[in-house]
């Protein structure tokens, strides 16, 4: 990520790491889309901790699932431990359920659907996407602003982690 001179890298993620514990190696599908969103993600994006505690950035985070939470470890550039935020992933569970069956739906219809089918197929999983990435934003509200680029790229993350095989 470019530092415009407004401060833009102080207000980001600089180095992003999938906890290793809890993410195990998937399917190279599975594996391309995790490396896109991590790769994105730090090309771009906004990401301040909040509270009267706050640091500044830039900020190196490590996500990772433990007890049904998805956890983000925040540190300083020197790895000093700044926060850690726990959201809980059950409220997400039918949303990313239904994003799961519309991206089947999207992956069969580019086989042998006509690109109207494709376009509205595409639509609605661009939907639940954007639906996924708003609900991540409101629920660490408290402790995280980000912008919803940044947002959709983390509820990527979160699909990825919760895929079996």
């Amino acid at each position: 990520m470019t530092d415009s001179g407004d401060g833009a890298k102080a207000r980001s993620i600089i180095r992003l790491r999938l906890d290793e514990i809890s993410f195990v190696r998937r399917r190279p599908e599975v594996e391309h889309e995790r490396e896109v969103a991590i790769f994105d993600l730090l090309e771009e994006n906004t990401f301040t901790l909040n509270g009267d505690d706050a640091h500044p950035g830039p900020y190196h985070v490590t996500v990772g699932l433990s007890c049904d939470r998805l956890m983000f470890n925040v540190h300083d550039e020197t790895d000093t431990p700044i926060r850690q935020i726990a959201l809980p992933i059950k409220p997400f569970r039918m949303l990313i359920k239904d994003y799961f069956i519309v991206c089947e739906s999207y992956f069969d219809a580019i086989k042998a659907s006509s690109p109207s089918q494709i376009e509205a197929i595409d639509m609605g999983r661009r939907a639940l996407h954007n639906e996924g990435a708003d609900g991540l934003r409101e629920r660490l509200a408290a402790d995280v602003a980000m912008d919803h680029v940044t947002a959709r790229r983390f509820f990527t993350l979160l699909c990825v982690l919760q895929m079996r095989g």
